[in-house]
């Protein structure tokens, strides 16, 4: 489920659509978390479906650390590729913004970090030389986003929260032993080496 104060607005003719933040979203505010609306798939399944549906699900839908396609039922399944994102991956199951996200600004995650199926080229964008999203992203990159979850959890009891009730019960005692100081973060690539170890 996106933040409540999100909705979709028209990027380029190139890119289509995007997430833009109506009102100011403060440093640590949960963005998007995965909830029990959420689409659970299986390639098995995907695969059954005709060819229009199974473009749109691949498109739209990651694959989970289960093995799982995972397609948002809401404006979620929009938000747009940066490799300057200003919203960050956890391995909670949810993203926070990583910086101040202004009213009319467009909120942008790293592809690279959802899945280790993500392949493609990338529009240029000023300030990275990194030009394509590869599946080894994880591997090459872990280190940076969990350094920017790490600082952005700083702030994440000092914002309101409005999507913090949907914190699987799984992670949240780990939320917020984090978020209180007393427990250090989750790597993000714990997610990518449990789901090879199941391989």
């Amino acid at each position: 489920m996106m933040h409540p104060d999100t909705e979709i607005r028209f990027v380029s003719e190139e890119i289509g659509v995007g997430v833009f933040a109506t009102k100011l979203i403060p440093k640590g505010t949960i963005v998007w978390i995965k909830d029990e609306l959420d689409m659970i798939l299986t390639e098995e399944y995907i695969e059954s479906l005709n060819s229009l549906q199974k473009e749109y699900i691949y498109k739209y839908s990651y694959l989970d650390t289960e093995g799982i396609y995972v397609l948002h039922w809401d404006h979620a399944k929009y938000m747009n590729h940066s490799f300057k994102p200003n919203c960050v991956d956890t391995a909670y199951d949810f993203q926070l913004a990583a910086r101040d996200i202004q009213s009319g600004e467009q909120l942008t995650c790293d592809y690279g970090a959802m899945g280790d199926d993500e392949e493609f080229e990338c529009i240029p964008e000023e300030g990275t030389f990194r030009t394509r999203v590869t599946a080894n992203d994880y591997l090459l990159y872990y280190a940076e986003w969990d350094e920017m979850a790490r600082t952005t959890f700083e702030y994440f009891n000092t914002v309101k929260q409005p999507l913090k009730y949907l914190i699987s019960e799984q992670y949240i005692n780990k939320v917020n032993a984090v978020a209180n100081g007393n427990e250090p973060l989750d790597s993000i690539l714990t997610l990518f080496i449990d789901n090879e170890d199941e391989k």
